[in-house]
């Protein structure tokens, strides 16, 4: 159990903030661009609003629309989960907590776009020459740093060992 920790708080206003940021932004994406047609920013970047009904890389965006309730599911859990972990969690956890918070602000703002429309809104299109890589938001951003800084979080948490001369 956590003897000294910071509390939900700062981390749920995190999550709070990356979820709200990640809405605002697809909201905009939504109105003002066109369906699959890519706007181009600089080369190697595009704004291109697209519908994911699947998961991360449209990993069964063909479904016949089960996947939606599955995927709501997973992110519900996730995030009950991630809620969980922070309660419990000693404040000298910083990395850890603000990775967890990332993803937990990440995945409710993908669950909402599920929720409400039965996909995600995907408007960040990254490519090389004619590879492209599958377009993405920010709450995805924010899950995959997120599950970057949760590798790290361990070696960024771990005390130093003091040398004793």
């Amino acid at each position: 159990m956590r003897a000294s920790g910071t509390g939900l708080g700062p981390w749920l206003a995190m999550a709070a903030m990356v979820c709200i940021l990640d809405q605002l932004t697809k909201m905009v994406a939504s109105s003002y661009l066109i369906y699959g047609v890519p706007r181009a920013v600089m080369p190697g970047f595009n704004w291109t609003l697209l519908h994911n009904t699947g998961a991360a890389f449209s990993l069964l965006n063909d479904a016949a629309g089960w996947q939606r309730w599955l995927f709501s599911s997973i992110a519900l859990v996730v995030a009950s989960g991630v809620v969980w972990r922070l309660a419990t969690m000693d404040r000298s956890e910083v990395w850890e907590a603000v990775a967890l918070a990332l993803i937990l602000g990440g995945a409710i703002g993908n669950l909402i776009d599920r929720l409400r429309f039965g996909y995600v809104v995907d408007f960040i299109q990254v490519y090389f020459r004619q590879y492209s890589f599958p377009a993405f938001n920010l709450a995805d951003s924010a899950i995959v740093v997120g599950a970057f800084l949760m590798l790290f979080a361990g070696p960024l948490s771990a005390p130093r060992s003091q040398s004793v001369d």
